[in-house]
C-alpha cells in the first residue's frame, strides 16, 4: 500500500520557506498613529480657536445690546441705537467670519503639509518594504534551489 503524504508537513516547509516579516506592519500602524495624532492635534487647535472667536463675538454682540437697551430720551434716539447696533453688528459679522476663514485656511495648509509628509514617507517605507522582501524572496529561491 502506498503512505499518504503528510500536507501539513508539506505546507509548513513551504510558508517556512517564505518568512514573513511584520515589522512593516508595525511601522504602517505607527506611522498611521503618528499621522492620527498631528491631524488630531490641528483640528483640535481649530477648535480651541474657533471657540475664541465665537467667544469673542459673543460679548461683543452682548456689550453692543447693553448699549442699546439703555433709556433714552427721545424716541428718535431709540430708532438710531437700533441703527448703530445693526451696523457694528455687521461690522462684526464681516470681522469674525474673516477669523474663521483665517483659521479655515490655517487647518487646510497644515493638513496638506501633513498629508504630503506622510505620502512621502509612505512611499520610503513601501519602497523599503517592497525591496526587503524581493530580498528575502530570492534569498528563500535559492536556498530552496540549493536543497
Amino acid at each position: 500500500m502506498t503512505k499518504t503524504p503528510d500536507m501539513t508537513a508539506i505546507l509548513k516547509d513551504v510558508m517556512g520557506s517564505f518568512p514573513v516579516d511584520t515589522s512593516a506592519m508595525e511601522g504602517a500602524f505607527k506611522t498611521s498613529a503618528t499621522l492620527n495624532e498631528k491631524l488630531s492635534g490641528v483640528a483640535l487647535n481649530a477648535v480651541e480657536k474657533s471657540t475664541e472667536v465665537s467667544t469673542k463675538w459673543t460679548k461683543d454682540t452682548v456689550a453692543k445690546m447693553s448699549e442699546m437697551a439703555k433709556a433714552k430720551a427721545e424716541p428718535a434716539d431709540y430708532a438710531k441705537a437700533m441703527t448703530d447696533f445693526a451696523s457694528a453688528s455687521a461690522e462684526a459679522a464681516a470681522e469674525h467670519m474673516a477669523a474663521f476663514a483665517e483659521i479655515a485656511k490655517k487647518v487646510q495648509m497644515d493638513t496638506v503639509e501633513l498629508m504630503m509628509a506622510a505620502g512621502k514617507d509612505a512611499q520610503e517605507e513601501a519602497t523599503a518594504a517592497v525591496k526587503k522582501a524581493s530580498n528575502d524572496v530570492q534569498a528563500a529561491a535559492k536556498k530552496a534551489t540549493a536543497k
